[in-house]
This record gives C-alpha cells, structure tokens and sequence, in this order.
C-alpha cells in the first residue's frame, strides 16, 4: 500500500470550515466495489468442501470455522445435567430477547442462554438508530425499493417486504415498552418523532434516541424480560453443539455453563439462534465494531446440523472506524455523524466520495484513497479524515446535544471533536449473509430457527443503515411466535448429537483435518480452550486443540 500523506502534512492543509474540492471519479459503482472492496478480489473467497452448501463460495476465514470438528463428542456429555424447556433461545441480543418475550407470551417456556450477559451483544452498540416508514413522504414500498436497491437486488423480496412491513408496529411496541426517541424541537401539537435520512435511503426514516439507540432499546429489552416469569435467563452460558434427534430434527442443545464449568443437555421443542455476527474473527485481518462474543457460533452450529447458509462470501465495512489511536482500532463512529452532515476528506483535503452513499460503496472509496496514497498516515496507521468540526461549526451544540457517544469516544481518543477531526478506516461491522430461514425465521432443519444477524436473505449483500435493529425485532418476534406454536411433546424421542458422528465421517472423506474445532466462542486473543476449561480428555491425537489455528 502507498505510503500516504503525513498527519502533519494534511492537518497543515485542513481547518474547520475549509470548502472542500470534490475530487470526480468516473467509475462506475460496480467498478469501485470489484477493485476494491474485501468482498471481491484473488483471495475473497473459496469453495466449501462439505456440508449443504458444497461448492458454494465462502469467505476464506469462515470456511475454516464452517468445515471444522465439532468441540465435544459423546464421552464428553457423560453425567451432565438434563433439562427441559419449550424453547430454548441461544442469544441474548435484541433477537433474542425479542423471540423469548413473544415465545412466552403465548405461553412456552423459555430459557435464554446468553453466552455473557442478558443484553451483552451487537444490539447494545447499535448508535444511529431504526429504519420505519412513518413520514408521510414515505411508505413502506419506498423502504422496501431502498432495502432491495441497497443489497444489489440479491435479498428475498418475500423477507424484505415482510420487515418493511413490520416497521410502524414494531415502533408502537417498542414505545409500549418504554422505549425513547428523539423529537422534533418545533412540534406544535403532539410528539413528532424525529426522522433523519440514512445513507442510501430515499426518504428521511431512521428514528432514534440521540446515537445510542441500541443501548436505549436493550434497557427495555432487559427490563421486559427480567420481569416475565416465562423466561429464565442463563448468564455465562455459551451453546457449544445443537441435539438432533432421529429424525433429524433440531432437539435442544449443549449449554455450557463458564461459572460451574459443567455442561447441561437442554431439550426442547424448538431452538432459535439468535448468536449475532461473526466480526470478531477478524476477517480478512479487519479490526472489527462487533462486541466480544461476535464469533459465528451459530453459524458453524446451524451448518453442522445441516442448516443451508447463504451469500457466506458477503459481509459489511462500516467505512467510519476509529483508525487512530491504534488500542482503539475498529471502534464505530456511527453513521449518524454522516447523516448529520460530517463529510470525508483525504489527506489532499478533497472529498471523494458522497458521503451518504451506501456504506459497501462509501467504505470501498475509503480504502481506493489508501490504496491511490491519497489517505492520511499517522504512526503507521492509515485512515481519512471524519470532519467533526465543520459539523459542529455549521450545527452549533450538535456534538453536545445529538451526538453523545461520539463526543466519549472522542475523548479516549485524546482529540476534541469539535476542533479536530477524526482519523477513520473501515471496520468489519456486519454479516450480510447467513442461515437461509423462511417468513417465520424456519430454517431447512425442522425444530431449528434463528432471527437476527445469524440469518441470510434480508439484507442482500450490503445493509442499509438501521434496517439491522428492525430486522432482529420483526423476525425474532415471529420466529418466537411459531416456535412456541410448535407442537409435539419435548421428551417424545432420544437426542443426542447423531449429526456430529455423520459431520465427522463426511470432514474425513474431504481430507479435512479433525483436531481444528468450532466454533471458537471467544476471540483468539481470549487464550479459552473449551477442553482445558471443562478439564475433558485431549482430543485423538494426543493434545488439546481448540478454534482455528
């Protein structure tokens, strides 16, 4: 990569106000994201070996996650603890709060495991707010044509307009609930929700409370499902395998519990994984916005069982991550600091792209800079400049009132944001693809569903701001739904993990190795072995492996 313009050199050249020159680009927008996004290039992807989607590109990391051996075997399970539930939720994210209140409200019995803490998720991160065509100038065929136009027309029509759809409700529920937006200051009868236009969008639909939307919807989540007595919370509390029984049915799962360290047999009705992303396994060396237990658990799970996965080769840059200082590499600066009106420079001071452009074509713009030698290079690490200061210059109070979290982020970064401007690089944000599912969040293995980031077929191959926080309540609310319509008695046949034994002999047949397991749990930078842990026997060949190496 071209060494760039020194930080020196380009604070010498900017200063807040500045009427930036537009640098033109003739490309086309196909052309930009083929020369330059991660998605795309010699080494973006690879065929799967085993498993439903066999011969289906994959993204090169993950398809070593997806193709692994499982982490325990059959001696393993031996004495451990056996419950039973209606449905068991693996997740504690706004999914799958969302699935286990609707799950209990129609009378199931639930159990959430959380592999950390109720709440601790993607969702709670969440900063610029909720797509829902309220206005008047918009309707839901707008949000729909956005949604689809945005996902290079690669999402399931059927899925889109059903989220769409939900939006206004989901917005009357989530008030029920307690929730906060933001206002219109000039309302002169009622309350007027604020509307703000997001990148990519063709009308102003994204509704949020200041830019931490996500932590102020989880607070309701929570406290609505702490006080329902249908819900047990298991905290600490990872799923490691998924049962099947002998009919191929999704039966439970192996719950394994961090604090007692012992495993626990959940047999159920009906399982929904609602485990979130994958972006903390740093894909393609990105840094990464994803919270700490983003490791595509149930994404390897789901497969193994024989759940059909989809666009596995697709997966979202948010083009504003934090570049400088190094410790805090890949912390989100929300979009709503671009919808606000903060521009991109480079290190000649130009813009170079529209900033509200969807984020695979803004991010990949960014990364054309780096690689041209026009970005900024500060202590070797390479961004461009997020113009806070005209922001604030322009919109009085706007970093004080509107933008709360990114004046706190700010100051870990040691720069005051309304006289400095940021230095950004894209972060591994979003997983585009995932577990092919149905209107009801049903996926090809009956008694198995999943809502949420762990799903594929909304998004398409990019997603639009906002449309993650009213996908994961529009479908862990149906897939909660039917799953506790799900009938037939939890104890009516054995589960066990038959599906292993046949994954195992099918990873032999391919000549894939046996001692690399998934799924990971924990970034490699946690130094967790399930087995060393659990205090379990070394695997075959004489030693305890773990993850990927």
């Amino acid at each position: 990569m071209p060494a760039g313009i020194p930080y020196e050199e380009a604070r010498q050249r900017y200063h807040p106000g500045m009427t930036a020159t537009v640098r033109s680009d003739d490309g086309s927008v196909d052309e930009l994201l083929n020369g330059y996004h991660p998605d795309h290039g010699r080494n973006a992807r690879v065929a799967l070996s085993v498993g439903v989607n066999r011969g289906e590109p994959c993204q090169p990391d993950l398809a070593r996650y997806l193709q692994a051996n499982a982490l325990i075997d059959d001696v393993d399970m031996a004495g451990a603890q056996l419950m039973t539930t209606d449905v068991l939720v693996i997740g504690g994210g706004g999914g799958g709060c969302a699935a286990a209140l609707t799950a209990a409200q129609q009378g199931a019995r639930v159990v959430l495991a959380c592999k950390l803490r109720l709440g601790d998720s993607n969702t709670v991160m969440a900063e610029g707010g909720i797509q829902a065509a309220i206005g008047e100038d918009d309707s839901p065929q707008l949000h729909f044509e956005d949604t689809m136009r945005a996902g290079h027309f690669c999402g399931e029509p059927e899925l889109v307009a059903q989220m769409v759809m939900d939006g206004p409700d989901v917005i009357r529920w989530l008030i029920k609930l307690g929730m906060m937006f933001d206002q219109e200051e000039d309302r002169t009868i009622g309350s007027d929700l604020l509307r703000k236009k997001p990148g990519g969008a063709s009308a102003a639909r994204i509704l949020s409370y200041r830019d931490y939307t996500g932590l102020e919807m989880m607070r309701v989540l929570r406290e609505a499902v702490d006080l329902d007595p249908g819900i047990e919370v298991w905290n600490r509390c990872p799923a490691v395998e998924l049962l099947s029984d002998e009919w191929g049915r999704c039966a439970g799962a192996v719950i394994y519990n961090l604090e007692w360290r012992t495993f626990v047999l959940v047999r159920a009705r009906a399982v929904i994984l609602a485990t979130g992303g994958a972006g903390r396994l740093h894909l393609h060396a990105f840094p990464t916005s994803n919270h700490y237990g983003a490791t595509a658990d149930g994404l390897v799970l789901a497969y193994r069982i024989g759940a059909r996965l989809r666009e596995l080769d697709s997966f979202q840059y948010h083009p504003t991550g934090i570049a400088y200082p190094p410790h805090l590499a890949g912390g989100l600066i929300s979009e709503a600091a671009r919808s606000a009106g903060a521009r991109l420079l480079n290190g000649e001071g130009e813009r170079f792209v529209d900033e509200l452009k969807p984020r695979d074509v803004v991010a990949s713009a960014i990364l054309r800079e780096c690689a041209l030698g026009r970005a900024i290079v500060r202590d070797g690490q390479t961004g461009v400049f997020l113009d806070t200061p005209t922001l604030e210059l322009e919109n009085p109070g706007i970093l004080a009132q509107r933008l709360v979290t990114l004046r706190h982020l700010a100051h870990k970064c040691g720069i005051d944001p309304a006289h400095e401007p940021f230095l950004v690089y894209p972060t591994l944000h979003y997983q585009n693809g995932g577990v092919a599912i149905d209107k009801d969040g049903a996926t090809s293995v009956p008694g198995l569903y999943c809502a949420g980031e762990v799903t594929g077929g909304i998004h398409g191959r990019n997603r639009l701001m906002g449309n993650a926080l009213l996908d994961i309540l529009s479908m862990g609310r149906r897939a909660g739904a039917c799953a506790a319509g799900s009938s037939g008695p939890v104890t009516a046949s054995r589960a066990g993990i038959g599906h292993v034994h046949a994954w195992q002999r099918e990873l032999t047949l391919a000549g894939l190795p046996l001692h690399v397991k998934a799924p990971q749990l924990f970034p490699e930078y946690a130094h967790f072995d399930l087995r060393v842990d659990a205090g379990l026997r070394p695997n075959a060949h004489g030693r305890v492996v773990s993850g990927i190496r």
